[in-house]
């Protein structure tokens, strides 16, 4: 099926912190919570009782910044609950979830069959959650105003062909812009990250050609680049390195001050990430039975080409009815009324009709 536009969007992060689970018992209520927070008014939990207990996820540093705003709204809704949530990139959260530390994972890639083996036959649902624009940022003080690059030159940047930043490739692109010969530094992820895979993605997609080191959540980048832990750590290494460039989420990108390029996108635009041109590439984007999908290299003429997305993953079948009665209050306040608080987060709602499908699933969360 295809997702239908939305207009505004995208990102931003820093997080909670996890803890171990602990589960209490669930106590009913013969009235519905429907208790009105400071950016929405908060109906859209798949239970009205009132429950007692914890859940505690982990994962996805470009979900933090959702789940931190999410987390403090939702406590108006279910006060008996306590959600912490944890970041270290999506790969922690899929192995928390499969070792049982957590009780949901915030990952920006579906499991990758290497991983599979690990979660013992066991039905995972991916719940999505929003969508948001993956920049090419840089640090060069001296320009006057915002490069563009493309799919070719960012993959030869990022594989260590092109090592200068006047390189005649870059500089074909941005006509009347005087660039320095500094040496290029890059900056990467250090650990297990949805963010790598979907900008891997992204080259592997868009510049066939060109990209030879494959899409995975881990990549074996240039020995010369230099690593970060999670979109804060790289956004820091770019910051505080002349000359630097790596891929940031855009919500660590904005709060982190950094510049970053227009990327020409398949229509041939140079376009910059932004709310808007993340939440076009949802346009037309085909979404598999399970919820699955992706939203690099959109064929929309508006669309910024490196929009990723990102999901809450839970076990099907929970060990109580309290576990996943929790489960489906809190998902469904995600994908429910909390979605009116992304846009100030500066991320992208989930279109109508994905999220139609990711509420009809709650269902499926059963003891």
């Amino acid at each position: 099926m295809q997702l239908r536009r939305r207009p505004k969007v995208l990102s931003a992060g820093i997080a909670c912190v996890a803890t171990a689970l602990s589960v209490a018992a669930c106590s009913s209520s013969s009235s519905p919570t429907t208790t009105s927070t400071s950016t929405s008014t908060a109906t859209a939990t798949s239970t009205s009782a009132a429950l007692t207990g914890t859940l505690n996820g982990s994962g996805s540093t470009f979900q933090t910044t959702y789940q931190e705003a999410a987390i403090a709204s939702f406590k108006s809704v279910q006060p008996g609950m306590t959600v912490n949530y944890g970041s270290g990139g999506s790969g922690k959260g899929r192995s928390d979830l499969a070792s049982g530390v957590v009780n949901y994972a915030g990952s920006d890639s579906p499991i990758p069959s290497s991983e599979m083996s690990s979660f013992n036959g066991k039905t995972v649902l991916y719940f999505p959650v929003f969508l948001g624009p993956i920049t090419i940022s840089y640090n060069l003080s001296s320009l006057s105003k915002p490069l563009n690059l493309d799919a070719t030159v960012i993959a030869d940047i990022f594989q260590g062909k092109i090592t200068t930043w006047n390189n005649s490739a870059i500089t074909a692109l941005n006509s009347g812009v005087t660039l320095p010969s500094t040496p290029i530094t890059l900056a990467v992820r250090s650990d297990s990250s949805g963010t790598t895979q979907n900008f891997s993605l992204y080259l592997e997609t868009a510049a066939k050609s060109t990209w030879t080191l494959g899409s995975n959540s881990i990549i074996k980048w240039p020995s010369t680049a230099r690593a970060g832990n999670g979109n804060g750590g790289v956004a820091s290494i770019i910051k505080s390195t002349p000359g630097a460039i790596g891929y940031v989420d855009y919500a660590d990108a904005k709060a982190s001050g950094l510049t970053f390029a227009s990327v020409k996108n398949s229509s041939g635009n140079y376009i910059a990430p932004s709310p808007t041109s993340a939440s076009v590439a949802g346009d037309g984007i085909t979404v598999a039975s399970n919820l699955t999908f992706h939203a690099v290299d959109s064929s929309e003429a508006q669309a910024y080409p490196i929009t990723y997305q990102s999901w809450v993953l839970v076990y099907a079948t929970q060990p109580n009815a309290n576990d996943a009665n929790m489960l489906k209050a809190w998902i469904g306040y995600l994908i429910g009324s909390g979605q009116s608080m992304l846009d100030s987060l500066g991320y992208a709602p989930l279109p109508s009709s994905i999220k139609t499908m990711a509420q009809a699933q709650l269902s499926k969360i059963t003891s």
